[in-house]
């Protein structure tokens, strides 16, 4: 059975040809070198639990899209938009996040695996070291239970 390595790797697959992700990552986010600027846009992907429900696997799976928000040295002269582009971030990162749950829900995902529910989107800012801004998508997704009973 190898429905892990399967569903990780379509995800990590999917996510890379997305233009405003440059690097993927899974596991334990605090063990990615986000210091780094060159791994930037940067989608990871954490698997948080699998329901099972006899001949089928229920994934519930988190994929934090990041960006380094940059800052101006100009003065700010808008203060709803300030200094930097963290407006900009949290708009490429949704589109990340939206693009992967349509093609999920409707593209060559569709196939294998099926969307359950609605996904939750939360956005975050500065969650880490140096300034970083984001979306985490949240959402359960099913695929054929494959073990056999031999």
């Amino acid at each position: 059975m190898s429905t892990f390595y399967e569903i990780t790797t379509k995800i990590k697959d999917q996510l890379e040809l997305d233009v405003f992700v440059n690097t993927v990552t899974m596991g334990d986010i605090f063990k990615v070198d986000l210091n780094k600027q060159t791994i930037f846009p940067l989608s990871h992907i954490i698997v948080n639990n699998v329901s099972y429900q006899g001949p089928i696997l229920v994934y519930n799976v988190s994929i934090l899209s990041m960006d380094i928000v940059d800052e101006s040295k100009d003065k700010v002269t808008d203060i709803f938009v300030g200094n930097d582009n963290e407006q900009d971030v949290l708009n490429t990162q949704m589109m990340v996040s939206n693009r992967f749950i349509e093609i999920l829900r409707r593209g060559n995902l569709a196939n294998d695996y099926e969307l359950i529910g609605n996904p939750s989107i939360e956005f975050f800012t500065e969650r880490f070291e140096n300034k970083l801004a984001g979306v985490t998508t949240t959402f359960d997704m099913a695929i054929a239970n494959k073990m056999t009973v031999c």
